[in-house]
């Protein structure tokens, strides 16, 4: 009998920021099911779902309700530029540049 090689358990990690915080929050986490139904209601609500797994890794380690660390403030803050950049067409209008 030949078994299937199983798939890695995805994993999900969600991050919530406002001004009015230090540093981005964990506000969701989970494995599996859980990460699914993350990805799902991120994508639902227009959020934007960015793949790394070294990242969520990473995040996956910060407990719940928690700040990121600081050891992570400059690869996030990095990603949340990104996001921004994307989200409000700077990356096609520095691309044209």
């Amino acid at each position: 009998m030949r078994m299937k090689p199983r798939e890695p358990r995805q994993e999900a990690v969600a991050l919530a920021y406002s001004a009015a915080d230090s540093a981005p929050r964990v506000v969701a986490k989970g494995r599996g099911l859980i990460a699914e139904e993350i990805i799902a209601r991120a994508r639902e609500h227009g959020i934007f779902v960015h793949e790394s797994p070294e990242m969520v890794a990473l995040l996956m380690q910060v407990d719940l309700d928690a700040r990121i660390p600081p050891q992570l403030y400059v690869a996030v803050a990095e990603l949340l530029a990104w996001i921004y950049r994307l989200e409000h067409g700077l990356e096609q209008s520095l691309a044209a540049q």
